[in-house]
């Protein structure tokens, strides 16, 4: 999951046309250099699998943004890290992007894939329930782009679930079950026997 992209590009990148979006990112960059747009650069480089040009730009947004792009940098670089297999780093730059703004709910949707992908349910289904409660209407979940469609089938389960939707919840697990991420099939297969 990537955190809620916005600018130049950022409905291209939210349905999975990062090429369309770098281009029009680039554009936004060409006329204003210091401007956000260099976040969602990133983005469209972590959509790209570009995952170290990625990183150095989120690193930079680190440094010399304000707090909110600061957050999610953070998140984005979780992911990352998390797609890396470096979960302990992921979960750390999750807990610092939490501290920046405890109330907003891009970070507590990352938490629970987190946690639901290390198999702590009960983590999972905590940071889901705030992260409900912090995006009353699910504007925010609606807004996220993600680098996988099995993250958004993730976050579809994990909603379903909490929210008490057992046969979607079911029916988002199965279609899980079946993707190409053997870790995440085993998470799916254990909702699935544990519901």
């Amino acid at each position: 999951m990537l955190a809620h992209p916005d600018g130049p590009g950022a409905i291209e990148l939210r349905r999975g046309r990062a090429p369309d979006a770098r281009s029009q990112i680039e554009a936004a960059l060409a006329r204003d250099p210091d401007g956000a747009a260099l976040s969602d650069l990133a983005l469209c480089y972590a959509a790209e699998e570009r995952f170290d040009a990625a990183r150095q730009l989120l690193d930079e947004s680190l440094s010399h943004r304000p707090a909110p792009e600061q957050q999610a940098a953070l998140v984005n670089l979780a992911e990352i890290y998390a797609i890396d297999g470096y979960l302990s780093a992921a979960q750390a730059h999750l807990a610092s992007a939490r501290a920046i703004d405890p109330g907003r709910p891009e970070p507590l949707y990352a938490v629970a894939l987190l946690a639901s992908a290390r198999g702590d349910r009960a983590a999972a289904r905590d940071a889901i329930r705030e992260a409900l409660r912090a995006d009353e209407g699910g504007a925010f979940r609606r807004g996220l782009a993600y680098i996988y469609p099995e993250e958004r089938l993730h976050l579809a389960a994990l909603v379903a679930w909490v929210s008490g939707d057992a046969a979607r919840a079911e029916a988002r697990w199965r279609e899980l079950g079946r993707g190409r991420f053997p870790a995440l099939a085993q998470v799916a297969q254990r909702h699935l026997e544990e519901p």
